[in-house]
């Protein structure tokens, strides 16, 4: 998984979407992944609270027999709070101001929502050797005992 990129997702949706403050994604057990917040937030705890509540919203959608979830939203006195399924293992939480865009966010977060997912899922980016870098030996595995 490439962070950077990751992180540069969740900025994107911050600033396509008027409101939105901060943003997280995090594994479906709650442990974040990575983190756009402001340093009032807690965003281990936010991450942990967000996986708990999509997963009783998982609940809730089958028991109502209406498809899967796709998301949840909390509206509160000072914003929103989405909270958005990334495939079955990871989640995109959401938190804005009471000016949020939520329509808006909803349209944006569908895309936003793919390319992260695409992002947990590609491989770590190999690092570039530097200058002057030798170049590794070949293998010596040899699993016949031919070379010894």
């Amino acid at each position: 998984m490439n962070h950077d990129a990751l992180v540069a997702e969740m900025r994107t949706l911050r600033d396509q979407v008027v409101g939105v403050t901060d943003t997280a994604v995090a594994a479906v057990d709650g442990l974040l992944i990575a983190a756009d917040t402001e340093d009032a937030i807690d965003p281990n705890g936010l991450a942990a609270l967000a996986a708990a509540s999509l997963g009783l919203a998982r609940r809730i959608a089958a028991a109502a027999l209406r498809g899967p979830l796709r998301r949840t939203v909390t509206c509160s006195s000072g914003g929103y709070t989405a909270v958005y399924a990334v495939g079955e293992t990871a989640i995109l939480v959401v938190v804005g101001d009471e000016g949020m865009n939520v329509p808006q966010l909803h349209v944006e977060a569908r895309s936003a929502v793919e390319r992260i997912g695409a992002i947990l899922l590609a491989p770590e980016p190999e690092p570039e050797p530097g200058p002057g870098a030798v170049p590794a030996p070949e293998s010596a595995y040899d699993p016949e005992g031919v070379l010894g």
